[in-house]
């Protein structure tokens, strides 16, 4: 249940705080001869991060003269991956929710749709952290490339050293921290889900410990019947040998009867 709610919420937190972002950067250059100064120069960047295309016009403080100048720097594969990424766990998570909630007795019908299931949420958790990791590294590059010294390096005025360079206003991170805090947290979240995903499945059924639990089952009970045959044909035995015993008996009576009878009259005669 905490999938099924949470999963498509942290996601889109994830692609809204990334995609959707936008910043800027203003610095100032104070030339010596004032009327060429220029003390609020914008530099706009967003997604997906091709910083390489951004650009700015900048005074050269020399005869009124302004020179564009490009960032460096391309984050986008890191920033699309991680967008993309979002947006299709985004996409899976709303139709889990509809299987889930409408269809969940051909949901649980076959082994199928709880191995797919399961499958996708592992590639899901391993694309969460992959991305959530490149997105991390591809940022921090993003604030070193917009940093405000970096950028007035490119600025020939501010190479010489009777004007003055200065950063008015630096880009807002909050944004693109936030977005790096979800990726983790959907992985965090996708990750654990894969427990009660292979729950679902038949092979958590059918495993090693499961199997040797029955075949112990069988050898008990069949260790419980073994005692009522034995006993059975103890008895059948047993019912034997005293049938043997009792006709060993009544011989060995008659013949002790026999020989009294006969030895009597014999002693009797001679002492007489």
């Amino acid at each position: 249940m905490c999938m099924v709610i949470f999963a498509p919420l942290f996601a889109i937190f994830a692609f809204a705080t990334c995609g959707g972002f936008s910043g800027q950067l203003r610095v100032s250059v104070e030339c010596v001869n004032k009327s060429e100064s220029d003390l609020d120069i914008a530099i706009n960047f967003s997604y997906p991060f091709r910083l390489q295309q951004v650009y700015f016009d900048a005074p050269t403080c020399d005869n009124r003269r302004r020179e564009r100048l490009f960032l460096s720097g391309d984050h986008s594969s890191s920033a699309e991956f991680f967008v993309t990424t979002a947006v299709f766990a985004f996409l899976y998570s709303l139709l889990a929710t509809v299987v889930y909630i409408f269809y969940q007795n051909k949901y649980r019908e076959n082994n199928r749709g709880p191995s797919i299931d399961f499958m996708v949420t592992v590639v899901f958790s391993f694309a969460w952290l992959v991305s959530s990791s490149a997105w991390a590294k591809g940022l921090s590059d993003v604030k070193l490339a917009m940093d405000a010294n970096q950028v007035l390096q490119l600025i020939s005025a501010c190479k010489v050293p009777a004007n003055r360079c200065a950063s008015v206003l630096g880009p807002v991170w909050s944004g693109l921290n936030t977005s790096v805090v979800f990726g983790f947290m959907n992985f965090v979240l996708w990750a654990g889900n894969i427990w009660f995903a292979y729950k679902e499945t038949g092979w958590h059924q059918s495993s090693p410990r499961y199997s040797m639990r029955t075949s112990s089952e069988k050898r008990a009970a069949s260790f419980r019947q073994r005692p009522f045959e034995s006993q059975a044909s103890l008895d059948h035995t047993g019912g034997s040998f005293s049938s043997q015993l009792v006709d060993l008996g009544h011989h060995d009576s008659y013949s002790q009867v026999g020989n009294y009878t006969l030895s009597g009259p014999i002693s009797f005669a001679n002492q007489i």
